[in-house]
């Protein structure tokens, strides 16, 4: 018998959706929906090899559902053998640990945690609530990005502002990226075929978000982002880390709350210094002389090397780095440049390894480098589908 399980990752205008059959973690189906509530939206759904694709506009995310189960009904595979559905969920603050089954209970408290999340919790509740009106018979989960950092130690989550105001407004660091993190740092163990209790990592996500993460013991001890995701590693659109009072002074510059918040998350990082925000473009440009493009990659590297060295401090000593995500599995040049400022901690990458690309986990550092480094492919949508079996089977 299958064990289908459909996992939604829901924005205020889109859905990205993922099919897998458990009993053997196959893909079967995959699929973007994309401006609903909009003119001019898009369903496109593959299954097979096979590609098909509908436009039509979805008023909401009710009519986009039904037209993602009208596609299936069309091509496959059936919704009758769907046994459980993944929702990506962003923020589950302090609330929220691990895996949930999705309850009345349960969405008013994602209600109450919005404030935390404004741009991504509200659009998750109103897919979920559509997911349960179009698939009524079938267990809803909720796989939270936070869950992972849950328990970080006090000293790493804890920001040294008035206790008062942190607990009244829950002011902590949360982190993200988590199903990213425990998914990556369980395949190195695997790669390594070492135990992951027994292993000191720190695992670069690097995407269009960056985040790192420092596991010890087999529980993550710190993180780089915080109470959102603007904090830490600089990003594609994302400043990362900055005096907070440039916020205060950007204000009584005449920027309004907006518009700060619009400059930091939506036109930094890689955008803000350099143009583009894609490293691909960074790269190129950078190689052809562009001193904004070139300035932009030395304060991207500058970051991740200082990012890894306080981490190792915190770990006090690291077997294994991992990259991973976008620009972590395929710009080789920024892991040859992070790298190769880390000689003398005890990081040698082999370049021939580097240069090779895969989508398979591989070792890139020399066969004695004391610190093993490692392109892991992430896979959120697996793990994700193996919380959600775990949790509807009990």
């Amino acid at each position: 018998m299958s064990m289908n399980i459909l996992l939604l990752n829901a924005g205020s205008s889109s859905i990205k959706y993922q099919v897998l059959d458990m009993t053997d973690e196959r893909v079967l189906a995959t699929g973007l929906i994309q401006k609903i509530g909009g003119a001019g939206s898009t369903l496109e759904h593959t299954v097979g090899g096979e590609e098909f694709s509908l436009a039509q506009d979805f008023a909401d995310h009710t009519e986009a559902l039904a037209a993602m189960t009208a596609m299936f009904d069309a091509h496959g595979p059936e919704m009758s053998e769907i046994r459980a559905v993944g929702h990506r969920t962003v923020h589950g603050g302090d609330r929220f640990d691990h895996t949930v089954l999705i309850t009345d209970e349960v969405i008013q408290t994602l209600v109450d945690l919005s404030p935390l999340a404004p741009l991504h919790n509200p659009p998750g509740i109103t897919a979920i609530r559509a997911a349960q009106a179009v698939l009524p018979g079938v267990p809803h989960v909720a796989v939270f990005d936070t869950a992972f950092f849950a328990h970080l130690p006090a000293e790493a989550y804890t920001y040294a502002i008035d206790r008062e105001t942190a607990q009244r407004l829950k002011i902590r660091r949360y982190g993200f990226h988590g199903t990213s993190h425990n998914y990556v740092s369980h395949t190195v163990a695997e790669t390594l075929g070492r135990p992951y209790e027994d292993l000191k990592m720190i695992v670069l996500h690097l995407g269009n978000g960056a985040s790192v993460s420092a596991i010890k013991d087999g529980k993550p001890i710190e993180t780089s982002m915080g109470l959102t995701p603007l904090q830490g590693l600089m990003m594609g659109t994302r400043s990362g880390d900055i005096d907070p009072g440039v916020h205060a002074y950007l204000y009584r510059s005449g920027l309004s709350m907006d518009e700060i918040d619009t400059l930091l998350n939506k036109k930094s990082g890689l955008l803000g210094l350099a143009g583009v925000n894609d490293m691909r473009d960074v790269s190129d440009k950078a190689a052809t002389g562009d001193p904004d493009a070139q300035l932009a990659l030395d304060v991207y590297v500058h970051r991740l090397v200082s990012y890894i060295g306080s981490y190792i401090a915190l770990l006090n000593g690291v077997d294994a780095v991992a990259f991973t995500a976008g620009v972590g599995e395929n710009a080789a040049n920024i892991r040859e440049l992070v790298i190769s400022r880390l000689d003398n901690l005890g990081f040698h990458l082999d370049p021939e390894r580097n240069a090779v690309r895969s989508k398979e986990p591989r070792l890139i550092s020399t066969d004695d480098s004391p610190v093993k480094v490692l392109v892991v492919p992430t896979n959120e949508e697996l793990q994700m589908a193996r919380e959600v079996k775990e949790v509807v089977a009990g």
